[in-house]
C-alpha cells in the first residue's frame, strides 16, 4: 500500500512539474532572448 501510494506521490509531481514547465511562455520564442518570468505571472508587455 505504502509503496503504491509513494509511486503515485512522485509520478504526480513529475507530472505536475512537466505540466507547468510546458505552458511557460519563453518556451515559444526562437529570437534568442529569453523572457525572464515568475511561476504563475506573466511578462509585462
Amino acid at each position: 500500500m505504502i509503496d503504491t501510494f509513494a509511486l503515485a506521490l512522485a509520478h504526480g509531481l513529475l507530472a505536475l512539474t512537466a505540466w507547468r514547465l510546458f505552458r511557460r511562455p519563453d518556451l515559444d520564442s526562437d529570437d534568442g532572448v529569453s523572457v525572464r518570468t515568475t511561476w504563475g505571472r506573466r511578462p509585462d508587455a
